[in-house]
């Protein structure tokens, strides 16, 4: 029985929600409470908006795990084309979301400082604020760090994408030029900070290319040509 036109959509349904989850968490979960440059500022916002905190940390690890378990049906869609790139792809995709769950730490770090009474006490108001916000810098650049994980595991998944004979080469192609904007995105956060450009770039391509192989896979799966 060949089972890949239904791993194939279990792949795009997975990489659908983990998109749509993902943008949850940045938009509904943290919008409008951090604020990298007002300490004060951000730990009122954690302390007021604290149900919408946490929701956008639970979120976001949920996500983290649908988009694995995306990339474990990716391989197993793609191992026949491929094994040994399938199995790269795999891995790369695992230390992303290995350092993108740990960086989670830091959020939860920063609201245990604010909500527990015995840390109000201890220490003053201004230093707390400052750990908060420094918490959450760290966390910001935890995420970053995955990044080059999340860059590097396009590429062989594009290729794979691109030599499958089952998917549109053109998706494959897509994703691959995704990949490289991708790495120069985390290149340009952490060399040059500030030159943000290239974000104007790379954020509407990763759209088109993530989701565009989430959608081809869940709408018309995957067919022998």
């Amino acid at each position: 029985m060949d089972t890949t036109p239904k791993m194939a959509r279990t792949a795009g349904l997975l990489y659908v929600v983990y998109i749509i989850m993902h943008i949850f968490s940045d938009l509904a979960g943290r919008a409008g409470i951090i604020e990298y440059a007002n300490a004060a500022a951000t730990a009122q916002n954690i302390l007021e908006s604290g149900w919408q905190f946490r929701l956008g940390l639970v979120t976001d690890l949920s996500a983290a795990l649908l988009f694995l378990l995306a990339a474990w049906a990716l391989y197993v869609l793609l191992k026949p084309v491929n094994n040994t790139l399938a199995l790269l792809f795999l891995l790369l995709n695992l230390g992303g979301v290995a350092v993108q769950s740990f960086s989670n730490i830091f959020l939860i770090s920063s609201h245990l400082l604010l909500n527990n009474p015995d840390f109000a006490l201890a220490i003053p108001a201004n230093q707390l604020h400052a750990q908060v916000l420094f918490f959450l810098h760290l966390h910001k650049n935890g995420f970053m760090i995955a990044q080059i994980f999340y860059g590097a595991w396009l590429f062989p998944l594009g290729y794979t994408v691109y030599t499958s004979g089952f998917l549109p080469r053109a998706l494959g192609i897509i994703i691959m030029v995704h990949s490289a904007f991708w790495l120069m995105t985390f290149l340009q956060f952490f060399l040059f900070p500030s030159f943000t450009a290239l974000t104007y770039v790379s954020y509407p391509l990763g759209l088109i290319a993530e989701a565009g192989l989430g959608l081809w896979l869940l709408i018309i799966g995957a067919k022998k040509s």
